[in-house]
């Protein structure tokens, strides 16, 4: 669920405190600041596909920015207002599902020099640890696999609100983001351009655009 951490700006007369330290101060904070909001969204969520984004941004030619997104997922999500150190989240992506918005070039992102879709079908996220880092604020980090390599990942995310729409669905908005390095998981193809840099960059952002419906 959602991040882009919020931290509080130490004082001169007051520095910083490091290591645990700094950390164990963090959380107290986030815990006496928690949002009454949150407590009461504890509970099991899944994704609503048509109103959120699973998706990706990658420099292209090193001059501009290619947008894609994954359309086919399932999704389990546990929110813990009271303990947001409990909450998790499982996500399984078929990415065969990519879409960039032209078909050749999904068609090359399926096929062996990206995602091989044919031998690996699903990549996955699946969270091993979530902190509070603000009132509205949290770090979650998980494994995410990808061509059956699995590498830990950190997402930034913002608690964006929640509603009763007007079908009676109880919803919570969350927007996160990571980067990566693609090579870690063995997402290695390119092209080198005659002018020096490459066609398609290493670093790849991740984006979660997430509309949750409350589930129990």
């Amino acid at each position: 669920m959602g991040i882009f951490s919020r931290r509080q700006t130490a004082t001169a007369e007051q520095p910083a405190a490091a290591g645990p330290e700094r950390f164990a101060a963090g959380a107290a904070t986030a815990a006496a600041t928690l949002d009454p909001a949150l407590r009461a969204l504890t509970g099991h969520w899944t994704i609503d596909r048509p109103h959120s984004r699973i998706g990706f941004s990658v420099r292209h030619a090193m001059v501009t920015t290619v947008r894609g997104a994954f359309t086919d997922y399932d999704s389990r999500l546990y929110f813990d207002g009271d303990r947001p150190s409990e909450s998790r989240a499982d996500l399984v992506i078929r990415v065969a599902s990519v879409d960039t918005g032209v078909e050749q070039r999904d068609a090359h992102l399926v096929g062996k020099d990206f995602f091989d879709a044919r031998r690996h079908p699903e990549m996955t996220f699946r969270s091993t640890s979530t902190v509070q880092e603000s009132a509205e604020s949290f770090r979650m980090t998980g494994d995410l696999t990808i061509r059956d390599t699995t590498r830990p990942v950190e997402l930034q995310l913002d608690y964006l609100g929640s509603v009763v729409d007007p079908f009676g669905y109880e919803r919570a908005g969350f927007d996160g983001t990571t980067t990566i390095d693609r090579r870690d998981w063995g997402l290695v193809y390119n092209q080198r351009l005659d002018a020096g840099g490459s066609m398609v960059s290493e670093k790849v952002r991740l984006q979660f655009d997430i509309s949750a419906i409350r589930s129990t």
